[in-house]
């Protein structure tokens, strides 16, 4: 399938490699998701190049490693001086989701592994219920 190779590289800052970066550009995409093993190198650079390209860049904390506090710090402090929104994983999945009435919002929340997902889908359906609307 085309689009899903993987791109050997050694560039330190993968946006930094031209079949990345076209890559990215294919998809036609202006917000885009990061994490990496490093927060600080991996996670860190390619947002802050995208950021300085127009486009949106987020960045899944807790989806990326790190090798000290301090490089931690230091490198939220830096993508966020940079423009990158800093975010956890699951709130930009649920932001991405956008409607709890959604058909997928039960698959979501349980892959999150939130334990109030629950919830949420009865309240949902309740509503839809209540409302008329697709759950009812």
């Amino acid at each position: 399938m085309p689009g899903n190779e993987i791109i050997d590289r050694s560039s330190v800052n993968a946006y930094d490699d031209a079949r990345v970066a076209r890559a990215i550009e294919a998809t036609g995409r202006e917000k885009l998701i990061f994490a990496g093993i490093s927060l600080e190198v991996c996670a860190a650079f390619p947002p802050m190049t995208a950021v300085a390209r127009g486009l949106d860049a987020y960045v899944a904390v807790d989806a990326s490693g790190t090798f000290s506090e301090t490089k931690r710090q230091a490198g939220l402090l830096r993508m966020a001086q940079a423009g990158v929104v800093l975010s956890d994983y699951a709130t930009l999945m649920v932001e991405i989701l956008k409607d709890n009435a959604r058909p997928e919002a039960g698959p979501v929340y349980a892959a999150l592994d939130m334990p109030w997902a629950t919830l949420v889908g009865q309240v949902a359906a309740s509503f839809g219920r209540v409302h008329g609307g697709a759950n009812a």
